[in-house]
């Protein structure tokens, strides 16, 4: 069964080894194919936009799904999980279905699994910033005064 996609115009997207960009009308695409890997722009992080730890492991994920050697980011995604994991052991649950899928090979699942942990990520950061709020403005202090 194809994939059906429709993009915005000039909207991305990565099919197997290519960066696929629109024109400036929205189109529809069926891809068929299988194992095929598919991203859409906006599930797509760059080195640039992966700012956080949970953001990282997506990256390192995201990279084991496109590479025609997955292998190649094992040692770099699994260093990232252990500083998250002593960080934040209550992280454990996400990272372990995370690792259960690449160990399956399933990456695509994995990359949606790392979606969760980047959530659950974010939802710490609002709950430390709302209990300490001083800590928030003195990062935003020393973020404006750099």
């Amino acid at each position: 069964m194809a994939l059906k996609v429709e993009l915005k115009p000039h909207e991305r997207i990565i099919v197997g080894n290519s960066v696929i960009t629109n024109t400036d009308q929205r189109a529809r695409l069926l891809i068929d194919g299988e194992n095929v890997p598919i991203l859409r722009e906006r599930d797509i992080l760059t080195p640039e936009t992966a700012d956080t730890p949970a953001k990282l492991v997506y990256l390192a994920v995201q990279l084991m799904y496109i590479s025609p050697d997955p292998q190649t980011q094992h040692g770099t995604y699994f260093s990232l999980v252990r500083d998250i994991v002593t960080a934040v052991p209550s992280a454990w649950p996400i990272i372990e279905d995370i690792n259960n899928n690449i160990m399956n090979g399933d990456l695509y699942r994995a990359l949606k699994d790392a979606r969760k942990l980047i959530a659950y990520e974010e939802k710490l950061r609002s709950q430390f910033e709302a209990t300490h709020p001083k800590a928030a403005t003195d990062k935003d202090d020393v973020s404006t005064a750099a």
